[in-house]
């Protein structure tokens, strides 16, 4: 005798919480996310189908199979998630559970989801992250992004949070968590095709606006360097 899963029909979609890693192509065009774990090697975007991980041709989330997004149903669990040391730079997702889904005692693993919010946390000195820079790592044609205030951006690879809402689409919203005060500016370079775009709530703009004021004080730093060679090469001379 083959046992059966009680059937559900919400009136609508649940909700679920998950922890993930934020990811640009190697154009800089498009933005996306990356699971931490079971199907970490295959990015997915902000309104997407699951597909098996093994290659297998049935539709997840079977039965039998691991395969499927997965996420938790509270919020605190997956908040707890991000206290790893391997997960320090992943972002929190809030989602909407669409399609065929399996119930547990923990969360759902389903077929397909919607992206509503990406909370993103504090910079590793713990300031209140501006951006979004290069991890320094990352999967085939995409960079794994990790939050950074002003001050350790350096000269990584950067987009700021309503960037890369704006490079996902699908009605992506951006959160930024608050952290500690700002570190000193002076290591964000310049960088093409992020300003600030209408439409935008509040926190978004906040961040642009910390982003470009975080630019000004490092092209004033560079003017301020090249003022101090002209000057000493004067005096060499």
């Amino acid at each position: 005798m083959r046992l059966r899963l009680p059937a559900e029909h919400p009136a609508e979609p649940p909700t679920g919480y998950k922890i993930a890693r934020p990811v640009l192509s190697h154009d800089g065009a498009r933005a996306a996310f990356t699971g931490v774990s079971l199907g970490g090697a295959l990015p997915y975007r902000v309104l997407d189908d699951a597909s098996c991980v093994y290659g297998r041709r049935h539709r997840p989330p079977a039965r039998l199979c691991d395969c499927g997004f997965h996420c938790v149903h509270d919020r605190t669990t997956a908040e707890a998630l991000l206290c790893t040391t391997e997960h320090r730079g992943a972002v929190l997702l809030e989602v909407r559970v669409l399609g065929a889904y399996i119930r547990f005692e923990r969360g759902f693993r389903y077929a397909r989801q919607r992206v509503r919010t990406a909370t993103v946390g504090p910079c590793d000195c713990g300031a209140a992250a501006v951006g979004l820079v290069d991890a320094g790592w990352g999967r085939p044609g995409w960079r794994v992004l990790t939050p950074a205030c002003a001050g350790c951006t350096g000269g990584r690879t950067s987009v700021s949070p309503a960037g890369f809402a704006r490079l996902a689409g699908d009605g992506l919203r951006m959160i930024a968590a608050p952290g500690g005060p700002t570190g000193p500016g002076g290591g964000l370079p310049p960088e093409t095709g992020l300003t600030v775009h209408t439409g935008l709530g509040v926190p978004e703009l906040v961040a642009e606006a910390a982003l470009l004021q975080a630019r000004l004080d490092w092209f004033q730093t560079q003017l301020a360097r090249l003022g101090e060679r002209g000057v000493g090469g004067l005096e060499q001379g």
